[in-house]
């Protein structure tokens, strides 16, 4: 069942006196099991819904509406459901000690893959949680595939479960889903010709397949080489060229590149990473394909329209991949603001060298990075090393970050020409 978390004001919820914290039992005589079912049985424009007050009393309302009026009611959030895989590459595990509790939540839920675009590998559904995937058209799923081989998949999630995924697939889009799948590529597990097998795969299933995304492993000093290790240069190269063979067989046969290098693999490889038109409609730069792409195309857009900062410091606080990128660009954006540009790329001590992505950046060794801050100097943070409460991932809130940085001006932002624009 769901829990009232709010009621908005003068909604259909608000004028029945439906108060926070009752729980919708029925809907229509079905069963509200989450905030999906929620959403799903509140289409229709003739309600009986069966309540529970938070004293205990069972109230049955009859409800008839235009099409289109919101009923105003805000779902208290779903309980997560939890992975049941003990992934040799998982990320939770290169976790330190003393992590945030919430970073431990190894969540592997449908609900989050279809609102969020989360990755999730379906091996915690049965035939009844997939026919319901079908029946509430929860699409596009994001889907964590690694590989179509049943032996090497078990092998990979550690889970029995997980060599059904091609069967999976098939029942979903033949329901009539569309799904999204992804990659992470675990040198000598799941590359080389296991690598060409999931993509043939994938490919066969049909277009209903929307991508394939092929994601390097990311490992931090917690779990480097327990058992997996990183991909090498020429590891990565070879990927990529295996991508490019499935690129262009999508371009001959579906018009469309469908199969995607994530941005780090070419950084590891040492190679440009592709123009705008690699991305095709640019859906997955947050999966990491295409999210360098869109700071260049961002930089150079916006760059005319930035404000002059003359006699000041701006400082580009990003990470030790990005770095390059910003390198390349801070002598034209000093003649754009009149500033002087120094780019700060931070070694990231809290999780270890190997995470070089900004969005994994902790706040205090963005502070340790930046030494002592002066009057004037203007420091720009990735926004994406904050989340949704502003606090780093070492749990530091920003406010206690601004405060050590103190005279300096802090801003933060997604683009740095974007975020110069801030008054």
């Amino acid at each position: 069942m769901v829990r009232i978390a709010e009621i908005e004001d003068g909604s259909i919820a608000d004028e029945l006196n439906l108060e926070i914290g009752t729980r919708i039992v029925r809907i229509n005589g079905e069963p509200v099991r989450d905030g999906i079912d929620l959403t799903f049985l509140l289409a229709d424009t003739e309600l009986e819904l069966e309540t529970v007050s938070p004293d205990g009393e069972v109230v049955l309302y009859e409800i008839e509406r235009e099409p289109g009026t919101p009923m105003g009611i805000v779902p208290a959030p779903d309980t997560i459901r939890e992975c049941a895989n003990k992934c040799v590459f998982c990320f939770i595990d290169g976790n330190p000690k003393d992590a945030r509790p919430t970073l431990w939540l190894r969540d592997d839920d449908f609900r989050l893959s279809f609102t969020y675009g989360s990755y999730v590998t379906l091996t915690n559904l049965g035939p009844k949680g997939l026919q319901r995937l079908i029946d509430q058209r929860i699409s596009p799923l994001y889907v964590s595939v690694h590989a179509t081989e049943p032996e090497v998949r078990e092998r990979l999630l550690v889970n029995k479960r997980a060599g059904l995924i091609l069967s999976q697939l098939w029942d979903l889009i033949s329901g009539g889903l569309e799904v999204h799948t992804q990659v992470v590529l675990c040198p000598e597990w799941n590359d080389g010709g296991h690598l060409d097998r999931t993509i043939d795969d994938l490919w066969n299933l049909g277009p209903r397949i929307r991508s394939l995304s092929v994601v390097p492993v990311g490992l931090t000093r917690y779990n480097i080489n327990r058992p997996v290790r990183p991909l090498t240069p020429s590891e990565a190269a070879a990927a990529i060229d295996q991508v490019d063979r499935a690129r262009e067989r999508g371009f001959a046969k579906r018009d469309l590149g469908w199969c995607y290098a994530a941005d780090e693999m070419y950084l590891i490889a040492g190679r440009p990473v592709p123009d705008e038109a690699y991305y095709d409609d640019g859906a997955l730069y947050e999966n990491g394909v295409g999210a360098i792409r869109r700071f260049v195309d961002g930089f150079e857009e916006g760059l005319s329209s930035v404000p002059r900062f003359e006699g000041r410091r701006i400082r580009l606080v990003t990470g030790l991949s990005m770095s390059p990128f910003l390198r390349e660009r801070s002598e034209r954006l000093t003649a754009a603001t009149g500033a002087d540009v120094e780019v700060v790329a931070v070694r990231n001590q809290y999780f270890g060298e190997s995470v070089t992505i900004a969005g994994l950046l902790g706040g205090r060794d963005i502070v340790e990075a930046l030494g002592d801050a002066q009057e004037g100097d203007l420091i720009l943070l990735p926004a994406e090393a904050l989340n949704s409460d502003g606090v780093f991932i070492d749990d530091l809130p920003q406010s206690e970050l601004v405060a050590a940085l103190a005279p300096a001006e802090v801003r933060t932002g997604y683009e740095i020409t974007e975020a110069l624009r801030i008054a």
